[in-house]
Parts: C-alpha cells; structure tokens; sequence
C-alpha cells in the first residue's frame, strides 16, 4: 500500500511586494553609509527573488509616519518585542492557514468529514490552544480528530509531516490526513545589521501551504521512500532560535557549499536508496538562489529541471517549511512532469531531507 499527496492548496497574505520595495525598507531600518548600501543592494539584484509576502504592510512603506506596526520613526524604537510578533501571528496565522487547507481538500476531493488527522507545521509562530485548533472550528472538521503540532524545525519540517502523515495511514489506511504548514517569516526582521540578518532578511516572505494525504484512488504522489541526514560540519552556520525581539536566524553565506560537500558524501547512499539514474524530476525546496544552483551541480540537474523551484523562489521568496509544498503544487499540475521526482529539504542542524515521490 502506497500513500498519496492527493491535493495541495496554498495561500498568501495581502499583495505581493516587489523585493526592491522591501531593500529600500531594509536601507532605511539598518540606517547604511554607502559602501553597505551598495552591498545590501547587490545582495537583493542577485537574490533571484522579485517579489515576497507579508503580513505586515510597512515593508513597502517608504514614509515611517504611515507604519503600522513598527514605531513611527527612523530608529524604529522602541522595536517589537517577541509578544507583539506572536500577537499578530495569533490573528493572522488561523486565517491564512485556513485558507489553505480549504483549497487542498477541494483539490483532493476529500470532504472535510472524511478527515481523521490534522498535522499543524509552523517554526515561526507558537501559541496553546494553538492554530490547530482554529482550523477544526474554521474548515468544520470533526472534533474527535487526532491532531499532531510540529514546530520550529525550520525548512525541511514539511517533509517531517509527510513522513508522519504516511506511517499514519499505513497503521490506519481508511485515514485521510491533512497536513497545514504556516509560516510568517517577515514578524521576525532583525534591524541589526550583520551577515546573518543581511541573508535572513533578504530571502524570506509569508505564506501556508496544505495537503491532504491518503490512499484515496485519485491521482496524486505516491510516497516511495525517504531519508534523511545531518551534515555536522554546518551545525552552526544554520540555526533558529528564540530572542527577545523575534526569532533570531543563524544563517552564514557557506551553506551553499557545506550543502554541494553534503551531497557529494552522500551520494552512494542516495544512489542505493533512490537509484539516482531512474530520477527523472527534481523538486528542490528553494532556500535561496545559490542553494538551487548547488543542488542542480550536484546531480547534473538541468535549469528545465529545477524550474519550479526557481519560479517560486522568485514570487515568493524563501517562505520556510511552506515552500516545498509550492514547488510541489506546481510539478502536480505540470503535465511534462511524469514519474519519480526526487524532493530535496534543508534546515537547521544542517539537515538533508530526501524523499522520493511517484507522480500517478
């Protein structure tokens, strides 16, 4: 018995914002002299990213007098605590959320009375009762549904819930199992100018993306296997944690090649586990432009390949746990996609997540 991702649905908040509205806020909040003016623009221009998502409006405000969530002058003082961020994930987040899981069910065509388990991902937002609850109330779902909440695994967390959602419905195969990742990553900008903000803050946007997994006889991506791996050496050079004016990333500018050294050593081992030579489609979760790249060198991947991945990295930025599920989306509904596609996930620890899936 095979497990499917039936259906995905996905959501973003407000209107998209051009990525040099959001260098022009950053050039603001940071208060830079020209030399890393210039640095903070070509970082943005080589970002591959054209526009993002927030649930905040100031981004592209260039007057401060008109912000509405940060303080109303150049200093951004005095600067949002962790409390005020998760406030407005409390109000945002349910709907967004909702939203997505809406559109995966009619996808899927699995009604929400036929869905027995609820998996809630997020790593920028926690709260108890917690969003899983919202979503039972809002989509009308059973109140005896089972429900699981994964948190602050960052990146590669989608692929923790499909894996949990797939040894579900093995033990329980009249399952229907939908799986909601929400994240807001723009409540957590940093003002402090340094490497590791001048990354997070250039890549990262909002968005939730829902899937509905099950063994219904529709078509979907079958679940073949999966793996997963932790590069020790790039331990420190990715990392989340909670600060007291928003979740702070670790996120240095050698991950592209810690991950290119990664994925040579595990090669073999991708090879028995996966057969590399009968992969035909490459789904890789789009972190940032140069990781795309990484990956595509690694396994000799066509830019055709690695297409979705960049098309979403470039409307929506790098929306964590969300974005695999984007890409996914989009290789469902591609008709030249046909057979195995390999899913590649990266985050905090370093972790490698690897899943092969059969498009049916």
């Amino acid at each position: 018995m095979k497990v499917k991702i039936l259906g995905i649905g996905e959501a973003n908040p407000g209107k998209s914002i051009a990525q040099d509205s959001i260098a022009k806020f950053m050039l603001s909040a940071h208060g830079l002299e020209d030399r890393e003016r210039k640095k903070l623009n070509f970082l943005y221009r080589k970002s591959g990213i054209e526009s993002r998502y927030s649930v905040l409006e100031d981004f592209e405000k260039e007057d401060f007098n008109q912000f509405s969530f940060f303080p109303k002058n150049k200093e951004l003082h005095p600067f949002p605590g962790t409390k005020e961020r998760m406030g407005v994930f409390c109000q945002e987040a349910p709907d967004l959320a909702s939203k997505a899981a809406d559109r995966a069910m009619r996808k899927s065509k699995v009604t929400k009375e036929k869905i027995t388990h609820l998996i809630l991902v997020s790593c920028t937002g926690m709260v108890a009762p917690g969003v899983e609850l919202d979503l039972i109330q809002s989509l009308g779902l059973n109140s005896s549904i089972e429900r699981y909440c994964i948190h602050f695994m960052g990146c590669y967390a989608a692929f923790t819930g499909i894996k949990l959602a797939d040894k579900i419905v093995k033990a329980e195969p009249d399952s229907n199992v939908l799986l909601v990742c929400v994240e807001l990553c723009t409540l957590h900008f940093q003002k402090e100018y340094n490497e590791d903000n001048l990354l997070a803050n250039s890549l990262f946007g909002d968005g939730a993306a829902a899937a509905v997994l099950g063994c219904g006889e529709q078509r979907g991506l079958e679940i073949e296997k999966y793996s997963s791996h932790v590069i020790k050496e790039g331990e420190k050079d990715m990392a989340w944690g909670i600060g007291d004016f928003g979740f702070e990333m670790k996120l240095s500018k050698y991950i592209p090649s810690l991950l290119d050294k990664g994925i040579d050593g595990l090669r073999s081992d991708f090879e028995r586990t996966f057969g590399l030579s009968s992969i035909k489609n490459y789904a890789i979760h789009p972190g940032g432009k140069q990781i795309i790249e990484k990956v595509q060198n690694a396994f000799g991947i066509t830019a055709d390949k690695a297409k979705h991945s960049f098309e979403v990295l470039k409307s929506f930025g790098n929306m964590s746990s969300v974005t695999i599920l984007f890409v996914l989306a989009r290789m469902m509904e591609d008709d030249d996609v046909k057979g195995n596609i390999l899913s590649l996930g990266f985050g905090p620890g370093l972790t490698l997540e690897a899943m092969n899936l059969n498009k049916v």
